[in-house]
């Protein structure tokens, strides 16, 4: 019987946002069980938002080989040793292709454990299968799931909002006088330099979208104020800045009502697929066969392929031309498209009503 169960995935945003798939078939397959993530310290706020599918947040110390904190192995034994009190039934390896993070799972003394192995990697005693390299990020996690047993077909993304996402939402809406008939959200950070498309050039596809009267909204955490203050500015007068000025709650029901984002590959493309809000996605680095939203005619993925693609890197060493190879004008294209096509949908609907 499975009645405790341990899932490691200590990543940021986006990345738990795609396995939000599996874990609502794991939930739906063990609905009694008592369900802990092994993640990264702002996880609180995500087992809150998720308090259906996670029962509790067990944060991960860091070790070696794990860059989104301190690499160091000091506070592993004593972390591992505290899991393997716990008796867990069930520990899955949900972080990544396999290697040192089978190490870890392995470590926390479960019943059983699951995972993914790497191509040249040891046959691990349990439930694991080949890293599967050629699927979408939340279909990976799924066919893990599939491999318990697990039904897990559905790969659709979701962001519960609350009644005080909503109350927030409404308040900023008010505060800033936002028409959300009109609305583009314009988003220019990404946690990494690489992933990041020239902010210069996200003023001028703002300033290009103002022009016909769509109102601009630049969005970003408070350390990207720099980012957003530069493209409000190169949008006009009338742009809105709102860098630190959102939770991700209030940030996602903002998200819902825009008309349409324009971001890079990061954690608020994944919200806008989890709310269904039209998008232009310019993907610098990253992998788009792993990371591209699902619905490709409602969510368009710009990127260029040069040689050195996919990224590894924080920073390009190589002039970033993936990224400069995507134009301003190709994605102002792109945009006006998204909207164009939002309207015509909206006109049918009214038609048929």
């Amino acid at each position: 019987m499975i009645e405790r169960i341990v899932i490691f995935r200590a990543l940021q945003l986006g990345d738990m946002l795609c396995a939000v798939p599996a874990l609502r078939a794991l939930r739906r397959a063990y609905p009694q069980a008592h369900i802990a993530l092994v993640g990264l310290p702002w996880a609180k706020s995500f087992i809150e938002r998720y308090a259906h599918l996670l029962d509790e947040l067990i944060v991960f110390p860091g070790a070696i080989g794990f860059p989104e904190q301190e690499e160091t192995d000091a506070h592993l034994p004593a972390f591992l040793g505290a899991l393997s009190e716990r008796r867990f039934d069930l520990a899955i390896q949900l972080h990544g292709s396999g290697g040192v993070a089978n190490d870890i799972v392995d470590g926390m003394g479960a019943r059983l454990n699951a995972g993914f192995l790497k191509p040249d990697e040891r046959m691990r005693e349990g439930a694991f299968i080949p890293w599967p390299d050629d699927l979408p990020e939340p279909a990976r996690y799924t066919v893990l799931m599939q491999r318990l047993g697990i039904d897990a077909d559905a790969l659709d993304l979701e962001i519960p909002l609350t009644d005080g996402d909503t109350r927030e939402c409404d308040a900023l809406i008010d505060t800033c006088a936002i028409d959300c008939d009109r609305l583009v959200l314009v988003h220019p950070g990404a946690q990494l330099p690489s992933r990041r498309w020239p902010v210069e050039r996200f003023g001028e596809v703002a300033r290009t979208l103002s022009e016909p009267g769509w109102q601009i909204a630049v969005t970003g955490g408070a350390g990207e104020a720099s980012l957003t203050a530069r493209v409000a500015h190169d949008a006009g007068a009338r742009a809105i800045d709102l860098a630190g000025r959102t939770s991700l709650g209030a940030l996602a029901a903002l998200v819902a009502r825009a008309r349409l984002i324009v971001c890079n590959d990061t954690g608020l493309s994944h919200v806008a697929a989890a709310t269904r809000t039209p998008s232009v996605v310019i993907a610098s680095g990253s992998d788009t066969r792993r990371w591209a939203p699902l619905d490709h005619a409602r969510h368009r993925v710009l990127a260029d392929w040069p040689a050195c693609r996919p990224c590894a890197f924080r920073e390009c060493p190589y002039g970033h031309e993936c990224a400069l190879n995507v134009s301003t004008r190709a994605v102002i294209d792109a945009a006006f498209a998204q909207l164009a096509r939002t309207l015509r949908e909206e006109t049918l609907l009214h038609a048929h009503d």
